[in-house]
């Protein structure tokens, strides 16, 4: 069964929370190992925290246990939520955060709703299901407890809606997928959907701009606005030493439209 456990929250760096987390986890179950991903999640940014999750957690090894804790719900009417999908355990409230998580990783998906408190601490704090419910419900998975006695099959789960990217003739539309801390703006406009390089670019409906295309950032001049490919092979617009999502007012989930030739 999984030792491998991920971290990721909203947390921050200074609080006691994951620090209370790994005491329960490693309470339980000593013999696992502890990574953390990130507790600097922009705070109840479930945007951020599918975006983050969807292009950091393929690349762990199978049967990896990710728990993540972005949960503005706390307390309130949202489930619980564990998902087997692709060889990996997923863990954290049924807000949406693994929605695209679940669409990256592929293959059959396995849901359950965590409704059994005998794998939970004995008093359940209202405000922190991080320690006293995902942490247990991960300490006993990776103890080789079965899914199916932690909780409850799910045929349905919350997903966040997006809008899909879509291309005809020499136009493509989608919409800004991420912004990074570099002021990058990522979106959800794969290259496999782009078939000539030189573009215009409007958001939001505004008026269209030239934007240079380039390889890397280092192929253009500091202060000079630019598109590439990111990392994970979509349409990216950056200003090379600068912040283009500044520059550009841009936001997460803003329409994006291309025009090409």
């Amino acid at each position: 069964m999984p030792t491998l456990i991920t971290l990721t929250t909203d947390f921050g760096d200074t609080a006691p929370y994951v620090a209370a987390m790994k005491g329960v986890l490693l309470s339980l179950n000593p013999d696992v190992q502890l990574v953390d991903l990130s507790h600097r999640i922009r705070p109840q940014d479930l945007r951020h925290a599918d975006y983050f999750l969807s292009t950091s957690i393929p690349y762990f090894p199978r049967e990896t246990i990710h728990v993540a804790v972005i949960d503005p719900g706390v307390g309130g009417e949202r489930h619980a939520l564990l998902v087997e999908v692709g060889g990996h355990f997923l863990l954290g409230p049924d807000n949406g955060l693994f929605t695209s998580t679940i669409r990256a990783l592929g293959g059959p998906v396995s849901a359950y709703r965590l409704d059994q408190p005998r794998y939970w601490r004995s008093d359940v704090s209202a405000t922190f299901h991080g320690r006293d419910l995902f942490a247990p419900v991960a300490a006993h998975l990776a103890r080789g407890v079965p899914p199916e006695e932690l909780g409850t099959s799910l045929a349905e789960w919350v997903t966040l809606p997006s809008r899909s990217a879509v291309c005809w003739q020499n136009i493509c539309q989608g919409e800004i997928a991420f912004i990074d801390d570099f002021g990058n703006i990522i979106t959800n406009i794969p290259q496999g959907q782009i078939q000539s390089l030189p573009v215009r670019v409007s958001m939001n409906g505004g008026p269209a701009a030239a934007v240079r295309w380039v390889r890397t950032y280092s192929d253009a001049r500091p202060g000079e606005l630019i598109c590439l490919f990111s990392s994970e092979n979509y349409f990216e617009i950056a200003e090379v030493q600068g912040n283009a999502a500044r520059r550009l007012q841009a936001e997460v989930g803003m329409m994006i439209q291309l025009e090409f030739g």
